[in-house]
């Protein structure tokens, strides 16, 4: 797509709760737009609900953003802060003529919306002020501020997932730019902020999109040019209805909390709605590389945690050990309540290659790496516990003292020991491998014993084998 002129976004979130898989889509879609056009990617928080606004979100959307490595360019614009220009922009329409002022009560707005109803028509503002002489204004009264919406004709949406779309004047009504009490609303406050930010594209969800062909009459009576717009279907639950909590509409740091890794959730969200072909496993650099708009789809995506467990699960087996490990360490510290020591975490780093192939989050990883440690004497699962029979005790014994013989502590000298032994015993592997793992662990499943058996240590192996033995 040509560019009449540089490319700046936004992700424009409300500090009202936390960041949301939909918010976080939209900012991914942005910072990809305009990394892929070496364009610029803004934040700005849109404060304006002073109720309901509050610092932890604020503090939630930067820390989930910064989570998924969507740094913004420039520190946040808040546009509660930018009131005052806001309000200066609807008086100059007001001057032009092309906004007015409205004294409508509450009750008779009501009263127009019923007859509305009544007559089969949009419960909209009927225009009772906007051609009134201004003497007639009731005295007291504060007014509000409407802008003159076309009443003929046509606002088209040129938009550039959804298409073209036109709406008739006559379904606009002349929605209110400022408030009696002199706050600008919504409508307007996002329309002037996106002009003075020089904001080329607007991607956003679609609920906003009726918005849009409101927003436009702001544009036009000021004589601004339009932003691209691109309105993002929204995502469902996999049983295809809204989604909600128990789908998956949880904030990003619940992701965080679950073990999934930030370049996974990158990858599994862009994939929420925009294709590349069949490619699945997109890297970041692949994908800003191919973003585009062309690739959105019109129809809603859905949440699937199956499919997001899935390519999680791909990227912990691909990602290097020493970039898995600081993840690690961090989610090890949440769950655990405190940090893991050098010993501990020297025995991490020799048993993470073989732990990470059977994880698909870095919560199960950090619990199947709980064997390294675990205090003696273990808790032994009542599974494992069962293949501690009097006959495999008295093995682990001869076992121990095979092992503590050894005189160069590699897989490959633990292996040979285990397998002579099991030989010399008249036993196949298995029938060695899993008390001892039941011993080493407290559990039936873990890395190869051979690993396991190294990552401990000679020292700390031998004496749960001999906790365990008879």
């Amino acid at each position: 797509m040509p560019q009449s002129r540089p490319v700046i976004t936004r992700f424009a979130p409300s500090p009202t709760g936390f960041l949301h898989i939909g918010g976080a889509r939209t900012a991914l879609f942005n910072w990809l737009f305009a990394r892929h056009h070496g364009g610029t990617f803004l934040l700005r928080i849109e404060d304006t609900d002073r109720e309901r606004s509050t610092q932890a979100a604020i503090d939630a959307i930067i820390e989930g953003m910064a989570w998924l490595g969507l740094e913004a360019d420039a520190p946040p614009i808040f546009q509660f802060a930018l009131r005052a220009r806001h309000a200066e922009v609807a008086r100059q329409l007001l001057t032009a003529g092309k906004a007015y002022h409205c004294y409508c009560t509450p009750e008779e707005l009501e009263a127009m919306r019923e007859t509305a109803r009544a007559e089969g028509k949009p419960p909209i503002y009927n225009g009772m002020w906007r051609d009134r002489d201004p003497s007639e204004a009731p005295a007291g009264v504060p007014p509000v501020v409407r802008i003159k919406v076309p009443q003929a004709g046509d606002t088209v949406v040129d938009d550039q997932v959804l298409g073209k779309v036109s709406f008739s004047n006559m379904q606009l009504d002349d929605f209110v730019l400022l408030r009696s009490d002199g706050t600008p609303t919504y409508m307007l406050s996002v329309v002037v902020d996106d002009h003075d930010m020089n904001i080329s594209h607007v991607i956003r969800g679609d609920d906003h999109f009726t918005n849009t062909a409101r927003q436009l009459q702001i544009y036009h009576a000021m004589g601004w040019p339009e932003p691209v717009f691109a309105h993002l279907p929204m995502i469902l639950g996999p049983d295809g209805a809204k989604l909600s909590k128990r789908h998956g509409a949880l904030g990003v740091d619940a992701y965080r909390d679950m073990g999934y890794l930030p370049d996974a959730m990158r990858n599994y969200l862009l994939r929420l709605g925009w294709a590349h072909g069949d490619d699945e496993i997109i890297s970041t650099e692949q994908a800003i590389a191919w973003f585009d708009l062309a690739g959105i789809g019109k129809s809603a995506a859905r949440f699937d945690f199956a499919k997001l467990e899935n390519l999680n699960g791909v990227y912990m087996r691909e990602k290097a050990p020493d970039a898995l490990l600081p993840e690690l360490l961090k989610t090890l510290a949440r769950l655990n309540g405190k940090e893991v020591d050098a010993a501990g975490r020297a025995r991490l780093e020799t048993a993470l290659p073989g732990l990470k192939e059977r994880a698909t989050n870095l919560v199960e990883l950090a619990k199947n790496a709980g064997f390294l440690f675990a205090q003696r004497p273990l808790e032994i699962e009542e599974t494992a516990a069962k293949l501690l029979t009097p006959e495999a005790r008295g093995r682990l014994k001869g076992l121990a003292v095979a092992l503590a013989d050894l005189n160069v502590w590699t897989t490959e000298t633990i292996e040979a020991c285990i397998r002579e032994f099991a030989g010399a015993n008249g036993m196949k592997l298995g029938q060695a491998a899993q008390p001892l793992r039941a011993a080493l662990t407290g559990s039936t499943t873990s890395p190869g014993i051979f690993d396991v058996l190294f990552a401990l240590g000679q020292k700390e192996s031998v004496a749960r084998i001999q906790d365990q033995s008879l």
